[in-house]
């Protein structure tokens, strides 16, 4: 190479010149080759600290805990009431008292003290005892929903939740929420409440903590349209329950229970056969009046279902017996706590075994 750039150049007769580029290229023939490069070690592999076990639900707490209060008011009074007495005229006059007082409504107690006289007469306790669970527990047999209370009818599977200030309306929407999460269902929120801003910050809460996507409109909006928006986005995103918030509203307001018809009617517009169920959430606290309240809001909306929550906290869970007895209605679940666990399926016979003992 270096001859033929010496040759281009016209200096090939340069002896000074020629001599330089014969050691240069001796200087290259003779220098070492350049070493091998050896590949780096290997690291060392890290252990990595293997995942915490999963921490185990805790077992939810037995029913008859949760309704001690119900209980006493009515069975633990019962068992004041009877001692060691036997069914007579004076004993049926305090057992009407009783029953009355229980929450039951007037024609549950009625009912049940009819079926005491005619079952139980000249009887002790452990026979009053005996008719009064019997009777029970075939009104509340009639309202146990057959099947799993979370099968869906459809695709997207569209639930509209009702009922006054303070039942626990969005409460009862994130523990249902989160009940089909952990079935491994995709589901919606709608935020139909527009009325009220904390209801909406409460349903992006539950949202965030199930993971499921709210749809939400302005303040003071329309919550019909919110309604149609919410359906709009669970068919469009493939989920497979969507389940709709509205607005707490007294059964005595005409106009606002007027609303819960038009949202119903454009719910089915958005997706035909929708609401596939209309959930009615009573708080247990307000006894009979729960009674008026499931009339009413079933006469505008075409309840459904029902969830009564709050039973942990009152007195008065013998409205459940009534709202069977008056109204016939499923009652699909009962909220007796404060824990997303808490949402519990109706049964019956777990019901009357927590108020009278299994």
């Amino acid at each position: 190479m270096e001859w033929t750039l010496l040759a281009a150049a016209g200096l090939a007769g340069s002896a000074p010149l020629v001599a330089f580029f014969v050691l240069l290229r001796r200087t290259r023939a003779e220098a070492p080759p350049p070493p091998t490069p050896v590949p780096a070690a290997a690291p060392e592999p890290v252990a990595l600290p293997r995942p915490a076990e999963p921490r185990k639900a805790p077992a939810p707490a037995p029913l008859g805990e949760r309704l001690a209060r119900t209980r006493q008011a009515l069975v633990g009074r019962l068992a004041g009431l009877l001692g060691a007495r036997r069914l007579d005229g004076a004993l049926l006059a305090e057992l009407e008292v009783l029953l009355f007082g229980a929450d039951l409504g007037v024609k549950t107690a009625e009912d049940l003290l009819a079926r005491v006289r005619s079952e139980a007469a000249g009887g002790d306790a452990a026979r009053v005892r005996g008719v009064l669970r019997a009777a029970i527990a075939e009104k509340l047999e009639k309202v146990e929903p057959s099947g799993d209370p979370l099968t869906l009818a459809a695709k997207p599977h569209v639930v509209l939740v009702l009922g006054v200030n303070g039942s626990g309306k969005t409460t009862t929407i994130g523990k249902l929420a989160a009940r089909h999460r952990v079935a491994g269902r995709t589901v919606l929120l709608g935020a139909g409440d527009t009325f009220r801003a904390a209801a909406r910050e409460q349903l992006q809460r539950w949202g965030e903590r199930t993971g499921c996507e709210v749809i939400t409109g302005p303040d003071g909006g329309d919550p019909a349209a919110v309604a149609f928006d919410t359906v709009q986005a669970a068919l469009a995103r493939g989920a497979d329950v969507a389940i709709i918030d509205t607005a707490g509203r007294l059964q005595t307001k005409v106009p606002l229970m007027e609303e819960l018809a038009k949202i119903v009617r454009v719910v089915g517009k958005g997706l035909p056969g929708a609401p596939h169920e209309t959930l009615l959430v009573l708080d247990a606290n307000t006894g009979q009046n729960a009674i008026s309240q499931a009339r009413e809001f079933t006469s505008r909306a075409g309840v459904s279902a029902i969830a009564l929550t709050k039973l942990d906290g009152t007195a008065k869970g013998g409205v459940i017996v009534g709202l069977a007895d008056e109204l016939g209605l499923p009652v699909k679940y009962v909220g007796v706590g404060e824990g997303v666990g808490d949402l519990r399926d109706f049964s019956a016979a777990e019901f009357v075994d927590a108020l009278f003992g299994t």
